[in-house]
This record gives structure tokens, C-alpha cells and sequence, in this order.
């Protein structure tokens, strides 16, 4: 009879303790999500501010360089070499999609392989930064 009466009382504070660690694991379970939370806000932020400071840049030119030439680094390029040698600037080779087609790429078709080599770019930088953001969050603490 003792014995069993030792066994229950090993079985109600073994209970006991089970629910103690219940109760302190939600509690800290509670405060890391707040923590979480908390830290979500500040990230937001960031981001919003980050993306109106990149707005601010790329608008900022337009307003304070009123009347500037934007030209492009071939022109300006070939501008230096001119001022340097003092004579025209010539080419090293004719461009490879020129001479297929037999004449000069359309500006349409120019822009339209400059937007596909962006996208490229972005989709690898995009990749690199989710890979490296994944690594972070489902490494082993």
C-alpha cells in the first residue's frame, strides 16, 4: 500500500513539474514572438525607408542638374579618346549582332535585350540574397 501510495505521489509531482514547464516555455515562447514582432516592425521600417531613399536618388538628378545632358559611357568614351588622340575614334570591331542581321540593331530591339539582360541580373541578385536569407533562418542554432 505504501508503495503505491509513493508511486502516486512520484506521478503528481512528476505531473506537477510537467506543468511548470509548460506554463514557463509558453511564457518564453510569448515573449519571443513579441521580441519577433517587435523586430518585424523595425524591419519594415527600414525597408520603407530604404525604398523612399532610393526614390529620392534616382529622382533627385532630374531636379538639380536642370537641363544636363545624360549621355551614355559610349559616347562620352569615345568623347576622351577623341580629346586624347586628337583624331576620330574608331572602333576595334564591328558588333556581333550587326553584322548577323546586316546593319544596325533597332533601338526597340536594343532596349528590349537591355531589359532582358536587367531581369537577368536582378533574378540572379534576387536569388543570392533569398539563398543567403534562407541559409539564416533554417540554419542549425
Amino acid at each position: 500500500m505504501a508503495n503505491k501510495k509513493d508511486r502516486s505521489e512520484d506521478v503528481e509531482r512528476t505531473v506537477d513539474s510537467v506543468e511548470e514547464n509548460i506554463v514557463k516555455n509558453s511564457s518564453k515562447e510569448k515573449n519571443t514572438l513579441k521580441a519577433v514582432d517587435k523586430k518585424k516592425k523595425g524591419n519594415k521600417k527600414t525597408v520603407f525607408l530604404l525604398i523612399v531613399l532610393a526614390i529620392v536618388l534616382s529622382i533627385a538628378p532630374l531636379f538639380v542638374l536642370k537641363g544636363a545632358e545624360f549621355g551614355g559611357s559610349d559616347d562620352a568614351g569615345s568623347e576622351v579618346v577623341e580629346e586624347i588622340k586628337g583624331t576620330e575614334y574608331e572602333p576595334w570591331f564591328e558588333p556581333v549582332m550587326e553584322k548577323v542581321i546586316g546593319g544596325e540593331i533597332p533601338g526597340e530591339i536594343e532596349s528590349l535585350l537591355f531589359c532582358v539582360q536587367t531581369g537577368i541580373g536582378v533574378a540572379i541578385v534576387a536569388y543570392g540574397f533569398g539563398y543567403l536569407v534562407a541559409r539564416k533562418k533554417y540554419s542549425p542554432k
